[in-house]
Parts: structure tokens; C-alpha cells; sequence
């Protein structure tokens, strides 16, 4: 029996900052720490941000596993597991001298990963990096480069959409669920394949169609019907279920994913006004990108005056809703009044951490720009009775380390698909404009 040979794979700091837990997922296989790295940690130990988060739990870490061993031979992560050694810098090899600068710590990464390659001719040495170019600058050397991938989607093209088409459904059935039942059970349908917790249903025929949800605990279909929040009325059938989940006080998480201009915020901000009754605050966020943004340090004004930019999308939302009402309407001076009492707070995302989100109806918008650990980080923050609403666009990521794949929303889709407080709606039809939809598609 040939036993495989371990492999060493050297750790970019991008890396830890996306997950602190990382070393705990190569398996049997031996991970490299470079000191360039520790050293690029050391700058994000202080602050509340994520990045700092990460960076103050993979030194814990390193701490705990300690030894004589560590800059030397290794010191073993776990049963089953490799060995983790910090690396200190090596003289730059001549190959990288000759064309990448000194100056650069990806470049002293670099070197590192080439160095231990080639002494290492009988083991496969892979650079792991979020950084695509880093990854271009290794393949160009001959050094094995690969994104970190354990959070990733597998097959984002078959990513669940919340809901289907039945076709060449009986007219029976859907007479009957407009004839005062509202509900079916789910054995009289013959659907094409088994439905999941609050995934919702197109079912027709060549004459007539009708539009449900599933709930499986209950081996039913149910009709649902046009509903209409705070002045805003779904245009079509995919923003009629979007608000149906939105509005649903039973299903506490909602993610609703969609191009520019097919409504998926104003439809959350919305379901969150008529809905208000039932929570004792409307908070709407989203991320600065990058999340621990240090850029916008160089704008000019004080800290309020640099994240206006980013949050005003969510105030032109609210005043759309808002601005269908006269100035004299109890419904556009309800709106004032939240906003002036801090019912209805917009924030940046950075400040929520740490909060108490008891029942509150939470929106965060741009959630494609978020980690799979930001996400759980926040849905950990929930408290008894509060709904959280993740809203974004997968193919339109703005954040230099994350992609259609590993971005914390394709997650969390993946992850939550048929459990019973999870819903989620695609939105596909852009309905902010006939120009709007038309650049959408084309440009």
C-alpha cells in the first residue's frame, strides 16, 4: 500500500482575516504560517471590526498550540491533523529577485512558498491566497496556488431560487384552491419533485394558474394572494412571494437576491413598515466595503459625513415609500415620526455589533459583501421575537476577496434552504424602470 505524501500549504493573511479557523481545515496535511504574516496580523489585533476579530482569534490560536517545536519541526493542530509551523523569511531566491520587488509582503510570501518548494521536491507545496493576483504571480513561478474554498458554494448555477413552476397542473386543483379552499394537500398536486419548507409554487396549466407556498410539516400547499405593504404592491409573481415571506411573522429569516431595480429592498423596507406593530425597532444596515474600511479616512468631514454616501441607497428607498403619501398623510408623518424616535434607525453595519437585537425587524442590504462568518456572526446576534432580512445581488460584489462563490450570502442560501424559519425569493424581472432593466441585461 503507497501512503500519499502530506502536502504543505503556506497561509496568506487574507486567509485568516476570512476565517481565524482555518488551520483546522487541511486535514492530515502540514500548514506553513509565514512570519510575514504574523507580522500583517499585528495590525489588525486592535479595533471591533471582523478583520480584527480574526486576526485576535487565529493568534489565540497559535498561542494554545504553542511549543519548542513551532518555528522548528511543527507542533501538531490536532488528532488527525498536520503540523502548523511559523516560517521565518528566507533571502529571496534569484528567480523572484530578478522580476518581483522586496518591498511588497506578498512578495516575502512568495518567496517563502518557493523556497519550501524547492526544498521540498517530494511533497506538493500550495500557496493558499484570496488574492487572485498573488495566485497569477505563484502559477507564473511554477508554485501550486489555490483560493481558500471550504466555504464555498459547490454549483452556484443551481443555487436554490425559492420557488418553481408546476406545469400541466389539473384544472381541478386550482379551481379549488380559488374556490374558498385555501390549501391542498400536497399529495393531490403529483408535483415534479418534493417541495421544501416555505419554498413557493407557480402551478399551472395552459388556461389558468395560481400562485402557493408549501409547508411540508404539514404536507400542504396554501394559496397565497396579492398583498399590498404600506402603500407598495408586488408587480409580479416573484415579488409577490418575496413580500409574502417578508410580511410572514413565522419565518424569521428571509434572504431575497435579485439585479439592480428588481425591488429588493424597497419591498423589504416596506414589509418591514407594515409589519411594525409586531417589533419594537426597524433597523436597516449595510456593510462599508471593505468592512473595516480604513479608505474612508481620507474623505473630507467628520465620521457621519463620510458614511452618509454609503447609506443613502436606503434612504432613497424609504423616501420612495414615503413620497406616495401626501405631506399631510398620517402614513408619510408616521414615517417622520420613526425616524425621529429611533423606531426606524439606518446604520452603518459596523455599529450594530454588539447590539441586543431583540425583536426588531433587521435589513441588511449589500449582504453579498459580507463572509460567511459575518453572516453567522450577525444571525447569532438575534434575539426572541426579531426577523432578519438579508438582501443583495451574488453576481454584483464589490469586496477585492470574495466572488460568486464564497460570498457569505451564496452561503447562507445553501446552508438554510428547507428549514422552517428560512424563506428565500429570487427576483429575476427588473421593475425600476424600462431603461434600468434594459442596461441591467445588456450592459
Amino acid at each position: 500500500m503507497v501512503t500519499k505524501k502530506k502536502k504543505i500549504f503556506v497561509l496568506d493573511t487574507n486567509v485568516i482575516l476570512h476565517d481565524s479557523s482555518c488551520i483546522y481545515q487541511f486535514e492530515e496535511h502540514d500548514v506553513v504560517i509565514p512570519i510575514t504574516v504574523v507580522e500583517e496580523l499585528d495590525q489588525f489585533k486592535k479595533g471591533n471590526g471582523t478583520l480584527n476579530y480574526h486576526a485576535r482569534e487565529f493568534v489565540r490560536a497559535i498561542d494554545s498550540l504553542s511549543g519548542d517545536k513551532l518555528f522548528d519541526g511543527g507542533v501538531k493542530i490536532g488528532p488527525k491533523q498536520g503540523r502548523l509551523m511559523v516560517k521565518l523569511e528566507r533571502e529571496f531566491h534569484e528567480r523572484l529577485r530578478s522580476n518581483f520587488s522586496g518591498a511588497k509582503p506578498d512578495h516575502h510570501i512568495l518567496n517563502l512558498g518557493y523556497c519550501l518548494a524547492k526544498e521540498n521536491p517530494g511533497r506538493q507545496v500550495i500557496l493558499v491566497t484570496k488574492d487572485v493576483n498573488l495566485r497569477m504571480k505563484a502559477k507564473a513561478l511554477g508554485l501550486l496556488a489555490e483560493d481558500y474554498t471550504t466555504d464555498h458554494v459547490k454549483d452556484i448555477m443551481s443555487l436554490y431560487r425559492g420557488y418553481r413552476v408546476e406545469e400541466r397542473v389539473e384544472d381541478s386543483v386550482i379551481d379549488s384552491l380559488y374556490a374558498g379552499r385555501q390549501e391542498l394537500a400536497i399529495n393531490e398536486l403529483r408535483l415534479s419533485k418534493p417541495c421544501i419548507a416555505n419554498e413557493y409554487c407557480i402551478l399551472k396549466n395552459e388556461h389558468k394558474s395560481v400562485l402557493a407556498t408549501c409547508d411540508p410539516s404539514l404536507h400542504v400547499v396554501r394559496r397565497i394572494d396579492k398583498e399590498v405593504a404600506y402603500g407598495i404592491t408586488p408587480r409580479n409573481a416573484e415579488q409577490i412571494f418575496a413580500l409574502h415571506a417578508l410580511m410572514n411573522t413565522d419565518v424569521q429569516l428571509v434572504t431575497v437576491t435579485g439585479k439592480a431595480g428588481t425591488g429588493k429592498t424597497l419591498l423589504a423596507l416596506a414589509a418591514a413598515l407594515e409589519r411594525r406593530r409586531y417589533y419594537r425597532q426597524i433597523l436597516m444596515a449595510r456593510p462599508i466595503v471593505p468592512l473595516s474600511n480604513k479608505d474612508i479616512g481620507f474623505l473630507p468631514g467628520d465620521i457621519q459625513s463620510k458614511l452618509d454616501p454609503y447609506m443613502q441607497p436606503l434612504h432613497d428607498n424609504l423616501g420612495v415609500i414615503q413620497n406616495q403619501f401626501a405631506e399631510t398623510d398620517h402614513k408619510h408623518q408616521r414615517i417622520r415620526e420613526l425616524l425621529d424616535n429611533d423606531k426606524l434607525v439606518i446604520e452603518p453595519l459596523t455599529y450594530i455589533r454588539g447590539r441586543s437585537l431583540v425583536k426588531i425587524y433587521f435589513i441588511v442590504d449589500e449582504a453579498q459583501n459580507l463572509t460567511p462568518h459575518e453572516i453567522k456572526t450577525i444571525i447569532t446576534r438575534a434575539g426572541e421575537g426579531t426577523k432578519m432580512v438579508f438582501t443583495g445581488d451574488i453576481f454584483q460584489i464589490d469586496h477585492p476577496y470574495l466572488d460568486i462563490y464564497s460570498n457569505g450570502l451564496s452561503y447562507l442560501i445553501e446552508k438554510m434552504q428547507g428549514q422552517k424559519l428560512y424563506a428565500h425569493v429570487n427576483l429575476e424581472r427588473g421593475e425600476r424602470s424600462d431603461l434600468a432593466d434594459l442596461a441591467s441585461n445588456l450592459l
